[in-house]
């Protein structure tokens, strides 16, 4: 997922492979958070789907971020329900809904959508491409080919990620 558009193509991309489900993928929003607000449109935060078998709602809920994004609040969404990751875990599907129309997004359609599964293929694609270059938990980052596990520890991430990030951006200003 992301909410990139075309004029962001010169953006470096961040990828962040995560589960909606996961607690560790809560924690780390903080620093997501500080990197949106370091570097501005200079870097393209692109959600990636890994759903974890262990987390029941966790497939659902990558649906509904897609869902998310098509109605405009994808990234919004995903921060809603990590905030309350405990809920997911307590309510199931409803939640997500709930969530939705909390956002002022079209929570019937999020119900269809839900239903008639038409953002598996990308959930499945993302879960496939992450499994192909070594993601085994979440949060795990890729920034310029570099692959970091969060889901061990995520300590020095972000300021790993700063260090490649400004890099590779040279002198460029948010």
């Amino acid at each position: 997922m992301s909410d990139s558009s075309p004029a962001r193509t010169d953006a470096l991309v961040l990828d962040v492979w995560c589960e909606l489900q996961c607690p560790d993928c809560r924690t780390a929003l903080d620093d997501i958070r500080a990197l949106r607000a370091r570097y501005g449109d200079r870097l393209e935060l692109r959600l990636r789907h890994f759903p974890l078998e262990k987390h029941k709602h966790a497939f659902a809920a990558a649906q509904a971020a897609e869902e998310a994004l098509e109605q405009g609040k994808g990234w919004p969404y995903v921060e809603a329900v990590l905030d309350r990751v405990e809920e997911l875990d307590h309510k199931g599907e409803p939640f997500l809904v709930e969530v939705a129309r909390e956002l002022g997004l079209d929570a019937e359609e999020f119900d269809t959508a839900l239903i008639d599964g038409r953002h598996i293929l990308i959930v499945d694609a993302d879960q496939a491409e992450g499994k192909a270059i070594g993601v085994t938990g979440t949060p795990t980052y890729v920034i310029d080919g570099e692959r970091l596990d969060g889901g061990k520890s995520q300590e020095g991430l972000r300021e790993r990620i700063e260090e490649i990030a400004d890099r590779l951006l040279g002198g460029q200003e948010a």
